[in-house]
């Protein structure tokens, strides 16, 4: 039996998006791959084809935009790169994405989620523009939402919360989660670049509870090489 396979994966496709996680590094983003964008369908600045245009300028190979429970940037994205795909080659991989604010160890945490299929029931509520409340908002709730919608859980910047990385990614292991965002710049360097301490803490806390590490800018302004 011959098996035949999409030319390009889709913005669905976990098995290749967990390839790719396996080879980030600190020197991956922001110019191989940038997994943490905003545009205005939250609370960003760039405008969906906006985003779009600066990531092929640099050559980036993959990218999620990842708005605060929506995915109407990424839908314009996407609607954007099949319209431009007949005349440009090379352009980047585009995965589902999005960030839910969430609840784990009484504190507040985002919660990133990737290739999950948006049209999904289990998911479909936290994708309306608005933060979850009570139970849909304990990050076991979301992890799991994410997971029965086909997609990978990530635990955003870990160190930037009223509990600590130490306490956090373990709490969020025991929950299944499937990765953390390991390289992130902290201090919003005007040259991007994973923040030293918080990056080896965070990578060996990963390297133990056998999580994927992703990087992101998590870009708001209007340049997704920086955060601000």
């Amino acid at each position: 039996m011959v098996v035949t396979y999409p030319l390009k994966p889709t913005a669905q496709d976990t098995g290749y998006l967990k390839s790719v996680w396996e080879t980030i590094d600190a020197a991956s983003c922001p110019l191989s791959y940038n997994f943490h964008l905003h545009t205005i369908a939250s609370d960003g600045k760039l405008t969906p084809v906006e985003l779009i245009e600066q990531a092929i300028a640099i050559g980036l190979k993959g990218l999620a935009i990842t708005d605060h429970h929506s995915v109407a940037g990424f839908k314009e994205a996407e609607s954007y790169l099949a319209t431009i795909s007949l005349e440009q080659k090379n352009l980047p991989q585009l995965w589902t994405g999005t960030e839910i604010t969430s609840q784990l160890l009484e504190v507040e945490v985002h919660i990133l989620g990737y290739g999950f299929n948006p049209e999904h029931s289990a998911i479909s509520s936290y994708l309306q523009g608005d933060r979850p409340q009570e139970k849909a908002a304990q990050a076991e709730r979301v992890i799991e939402s994410i997971h029965q919608a086909g997609g990978l859980a990530v635990l955003a910047h870990p160190e930037r919360y009223r509990r600590s990385a130490s306490q956090l990614i373990p709490a969020a292991a025991q929950l299944n989660i499937d990765g953390v965002e390991t390289y992130y710049a902290y201090n919003n360097p005007q040259v991007w670049q994973p923040s030293p301490g918080k990056t080896e803490l965070v990578q060996a806390l990963a390297t133990t509870h056998h999580l994927y590490s992703t990087c992101g800018t998590d870009t708001h302004g209007l340049n997704i090489l920086q955060r601000l």
